[in-house]
């Protein structure tokens, strides 16, 4: 049970270093020098974003064969292991045309819109599709989130100065290719190949 809380939160907080979100997260909070609602902001938008991700996982996991789902899985965690190594970039209009609501609605806005089809929105179908608790999942994704943003928020760019970013990337693929590797044993495993 707990592993549907924890896998997802190590997975997103990997996955979200050196994101875009990430990148929104570092802007709005130089921006607005507000780091509480910035922060508040960031929670609602994922809660809302994660929640619609994580009830489309558990849905199509509802229409497949455990072996078709893994294997659909195993597909999908190596794509985004790749797609964790393409460097993310934020278009500084992004946010910018949002400024006038202040740091809590900017911020959700903002991250909510960018979240959608980010790599961690679908970790988060994949994650819920995979694991049978659905909120401890949406909770985890969101945890992972925070995890990764809070500190950007509240320290500025401290870590991306002391940390290289391709290290961290590299990290994130790893983690998502071993759980390509491991919904590929589940796949094999279902199939009878094994």
């Amino acid at each position: 049970m707990l592993e549907s809380l924890f896998v997802p939160t190590f997975i997103v907080a990997l996955a979200e270093i050196g994101d875009k979100t990430q990148l929104l997260a570092l802007l709005l909070a130089a921006r607005f020098r507000k780091p509480w609602p910035i922060i508040c902001g960031i929670v609602v938008a994922t809660l809302a974003n994660h929640f619609a991700a994580g009830a489309i996982g558990n849905w199509v996991a509802s229409l497949f064969s455990p072996a078709t789902l893994s294997w659909m899985l195993t597909a999908s965690f190596v794509a985004v292991a790749l797609w964790t190594l393409v460097p993310d970039t934020l278009d500084d209009d992004e946010s910018s045309s949002f400024k006038r609501y202040g740091p809590f609605l900017t911020t959700l806005i903002a991250f909510f819109l960018a979240e959608m089809g980010d790599k961690t929105q679908i970790a988060t179908v994949m994650l819920a599709a995979q694991y049978p608790h659905f909120l401890l999942v949406v909770i985890g994704t969101t945890l992972g989130m925070l995890v990764a943003n809070v500190p950007v928020v509240l320290a500025g760019n401290f870590a991306a100065e002391r940390l290289p970013l391709t290290l961290i990337r590299r990290l994130a693929a790893t983690a998502f290719a071993a759980l390509a590797v491991y919904t590929g044993y589940q796949a094999l495993k279902f199939s009878g190949l094994i």
